[in-house]
């Protein structure tokens, strides 16, 4: 299956992708959230979709479409998982993964505008492969690791360097911004995606092509992420785990690149769709 949530910002209802077709599942009455992923909902869901096909009501693709996945108990990124990327930012590949977080309230759409935040000026963009967990992971082994997985999501964990590194190298200041998680446009479950060691992910800004990487090469594989990550904390239903981003980020180029009022980013993922954010300046209300 592929989730969607559509409609007004925090006031989505829940929907399916159907053979290319929006279709509106709010009937089945759960939001995709930790108790939907906690009572086997994707299950629950799966037979009821095959039970109501035809009744299901269609939806017209111009909808804005919200995160897949209601909000988290938490988002956990792991920084530096491409060999490129930590090439390119000057920073030594990591012997264990390193993990960080982002706040729940960085979590939008697929295409919903990007806030530059308020004193920023080094806001960056990374592609990655987020990973949605579907019921509770505490001290899992790797190869259980994936019974673990709901599903996958496009994402873009977008970052405030100098919040982020010259602020006495706290990551979760760069990383929390309104607007920093774009998430989707749909989350595909397992048996949507092949081969999780072979997805090329990519993203351009104002139609130039940036990053352009595969997640054949993650230095840490999904089972090794999910079962470690679970060695320091009880994974949730419906937590989200981003994977990391390939090379190509404006932090790596020379001289270094970020992000302006009036760019357009757009990225995507084999099998997880695409997205696009214009990005806007802060203002006050």
């Amino acid at each position: 299956m592929k989730l969607i949530r559509f409609g007004e910002a925090n006031n989505e209802k829940t929907g399916v992708i159907i053979d290319d077709a929006y279709y509106d599942t709010s009937i089945f009455g759960q939001d995709y959230n930790e108790h939907f992923f906690e009572t086997d909902g994707l299950n629950q869901l799966q037979k009821f979709i095959d039970s109501n096909k035809d009744q299901l009501p269609e939806i017209s693709k111009d909808v804005r479409l919200g995160s897949p996945v209601a909000r988290p108990s938490k988002i956990i990124c792991i920084g530096l998982n491409y060999a490129d990327h930590a090439k390119e930012t000057k920073a030594s590949i990591p012997s264990e993964p390193i993990i960080f977080f982002k706040s729940t309230t960085a979590l939008c759409g697929p295409y919903d505008d990007v806030i530059i935040p308020k004193n920023s000026a080094k806001t960056d963009w990374e592609v990655e492969l987020a990973v949605v967990i579907g019921k509770k992971a505490s001290y899992v082994d790797e190869t259980d690791a994936l019974d673990y997985v709901a599903g996958y999501c496009l994402h873009n964990d977008l970052s405030e360097r100098s919040f982020q590194l010259e602020r006495n190298g706290q990551w979760v200041k760069g990383k929390s911004c309104d607007t920093f998680a774009p998430l989707g446009p749909f989350m595909a479950t397992k048996d949507e995606i092949n081969d999780t060691d072979n997805l090329r992910l990519w993203l351009t800004v104002n139609g130039k092509k940036m990053q352009d990487g595969n997640t054949a090469d993650f230095i840490f594989k999904i089972p090794f992420l999910v079962s470690y990550v679970s060695q320091f904390m009880t994974l949730l239903p419906g937590d989200v785990i981003s994977t990391g981003t390939p090379a190509g980020v404006g932090l790596g180029m020379n001289p270094q690149v970020y992000l302006k009022a009036g760019d357009v980013m757009e990225l995507g993922i084999d099998g997880l769709g695409t997205s696009k954010q214009n990005v806007k300046a802060y203002a006050k209300d």
